[in-house]
């Protein structure tokens, strides 16, 4: 997988950031390597109804998915993945949280209502009674509940907890509780007290295999074949066929399967929309497509110059 990511990134890498080149040679080898994975008969992607199963407390024997994780387990090791649960979460939930990081109505109006990426009622071993059956895992829109009584949620003002679309970058009015959709991968480890949780950190799975072939392909003028493999991740996702493969729907794709996996900046700077403009974003800096070098390895290193524009 790490071959992959190298190859299908070294135009990137090696050449140019702005306008980055992709040898057919390159790709070819993106493409077979994926098909030594494949063949290797060691992973699948997860049924429908089973995309949690990736990030879920047990997950090293649940998925079927994950290639390379980092491993948790309560009173073993932990690196602190309820975390994840705390930085989006309300004060009021369970547990409650810091009320933190929110994500863009943009992006959430990129899934459709039965693709289960969006957010179900995952059920799993652990979990609360949840008799509404609302919404426990992934992006967490609108009125939130009580998921053991079902009883609705209130902010610390005593109003309705209702995560809305409409979020600013700088929140500063009586509604920042609550504004912003919370986007929560990891279903909470509620069997486990304490701070180390039974949910391994997913880094490489084989949807991103998947994708990255496709994306070989396309960028090698095999776009049928492509759409074809992304076609079958979306049928394992419940979501309906696309038409066609083009650049622009391949890199929503690698947002809905991959959100909060780490990849996003890297996926950006390869399609040349690092820079682009967005909601809350009104902004950039092509400098901005290569990290400084920290002050202190500048210091040490006499052959290092600092990146452009730092």
């Amino acid at each position: 997988v790490l071959l992959m990511k190298t190859y299908l990134n070294k135009g990137v890498f090696k050449d140019d950031r702005v306008n980055p080149t992709f040898d057919a040679a390159d790709m070819n080898l993106v493409i077979s390597l994926a098909d030594e994975i494949t063949n290797s008969g060691k992973y699948s992607l997860s049924t429908a109804g089973k995309y949690f199963d990736n990030f879920a407390p047990a997950n090293n024997t649940l998925s079927k998915e994950n290639i390379f994780t980092f491993f948790n387990e309560n009173g073993v090791r932990g690196a602190d993945i309820r975390n994840s649960w705390y930085q989006i979460a309300h004060y009021n939930m369970n547990p409650g949280g810091w009320n933190g990081f929110a994500t863009l109505s943009d992006f959430y109006n990129k899934f459709e209502a039965t693709d289960e990426r969006r957010g179900i009622n995952y059920i799993y071993p652990g979990a609360l009674p949840n008799p509404g059956n609302r919404r426990n895992v992934g992006l967490l829109a609108g009125q939130q509940y009580n998921l053991t009584t079902d009883v609705p949620l209130k902010d610390r003002q005593g109003v309705n907890l209702v995560f809305t679309p409409e979020v600013s970058l700088r929140e500063t009015g009586s509604n920042l509780e609550m504004t912003g959709i919370r986007a929560q991968k990891y279903p909470y480890d509620y069997a486990t007290s304490g701070d180390q949780k039974n949910n391994d950190w997913a880094y490489y799975r084989y949807a991103d295999v998947l994708l990255m072939k496709a994306e070989a392909l396309l960028r090698t003028d095999k776009a049928g074949d492509g759409l074809i493999i992304v076609n079958s991740l979306r049928a394992a996702r419940s979501a309906t066929p696309l038409a066609s493969l083009t650049e622009a729907n391949l890199l929503d794709e690698r947002g809905r399967e991959l959100y909060w996996e780490g990849w996003r900046r890297q996926d950006l700077v390869r399609f040349g929309k690092y820079l682009d403009l967005w909601q809350e974003k009104t902004a950039d800096d092509p400098r901005n497509l290569l990290f400084p070098i920290p002050a202190n390895q500048l210091a040490v290193n006499p052959n290092l110059t600092q990146n452009p524009g730092y």
